[in-house]
């Protein structure tokens, strides 16, 4: 399957979208039940849906497996951990046996219902409009994704080979996220040093020379500043957001500004310095082309 960041770029699925969604919340929930509803009377009008059901217990479950995605869709959290909420309902409608067909009639019903929901509660036009825009992404992606978590279910059962692939995969993504956690700790044992480093220099300003130590402890707080970007960065990734490699050529950067300072104070020699204000001047060069790339692949 394609990754959630793929998905979402394909449908234009931005921050703006998000942000509309989240504001549709209130709204949302208070009409919760009209699109369950909808969708319940459905499927008991459907005579082939309605076989999937063989008790009220099992109806009442799955009503209310649908009131909480629903509700999920306007919570304003799109990550790696909703990605994995829809491909898993893909799933388990493919071990129930549910029909690709009965899954798109249903959306459609949502759909419809969401639509007579703005109609009547958004009075604004333009805004209406919008807000219509940001549904029908969310919508589209989350039929994407169960569908496509369905079909990848299907051809499990028939192919053998392409069964091995995925479990491969699957301890794959399990390794590579446990490896991610691993980093996100390390990052963390890191900063605390940092932060010794800094308390340290800080308290050689007042028990040291001023000049020299004020600027020792500036390089500290940015190297801190920078390795408290890395931990977000890094968190960010894991919740299915870019990688930006701009962040750790930061550190380098920072990392050589504060040995140009502290050369400088210690009167090393002017080849040293030098080397050091050229290596700043690279790195420089680029992490700008490097934030230049990020920021044109957004």
């Amino acid at each position: 399957m394609r990754s959630f960041l793929e998905i979402k770029k394909h449908y234009n699925f931005t921050a703006e979208d998000e942000k509309r969604l989240l504001g549709l919340s209130p709204v949302m929930v208070d009409n919760v039940d009209k699109v369950v509803n909808s969708v319940h009377d459905w499927i008991i009008q459907t005579d082939v849906a309605l076989k999937l059901f063989k008790n009220d217990t099992i109806m009442n479950h799955i009503m209310n497996q649908v009131r909480k995605w629903f509700i999920s869709l306007f919570s304003g959290k799109y990550d790696s951990a909703f990605y994995d909420y829809l491909i898993r309902i893909g799933q388990k409608h493919e071990k129930a046996g549910v029909d690709p067909h009965f899954i798109s009639r249903a959306m459609n019903i949502v759909r419809n219902k969401c639509i007579d929901i703005l109609s009547k509660e958004i009075e604004n036009s333009e805004q209406r409009a919008g807000f219509l825009i940001s549904l029908e992404k969310i919508l589209d992606i989350t039929l994407d994704i169960i569908n496509a978590s369905y079909i990848e279910e299907e051809i499990k059962v028939y192919s053998p080979a392409y069964r091995l692939k995925s479990r491969i995969v699957g301890y794959g993504e399990i390794f590579s996220q446990f490896l991610n956690m691993a980093l996100v700790l390390g990052l963390i044992i890191v900063t605390l040093a940092v932060v010794y480093l800094c308390g340290r220099d800080i308290y050689e300003i007042f028990v040291g020379k001023l000049e020299q130590t004020i600027v020792t402890a500036l390089g500290s707080v940015l190297i801190l500043w920078v390795m408290l970007e890395l931990i977000n960065t890094e968190i960010v990734h894991l919740k299915g957001g870019k990688f930006k490699i701009s962040v750790f050529v930061g550190v380098a950067l920072v990392t050589t500004i504060r040995e140009v300072m502290i050369s400088t104070l210690k009167h090393d020699s002017i080849e040293f310095i030098g080397a050091l204000v050229a290596s700043v001047l690279v790195i420089g060069i680029i992490y700008w082309l490097v934030k230049r790339t990020e920021e044109e692949k957004r």
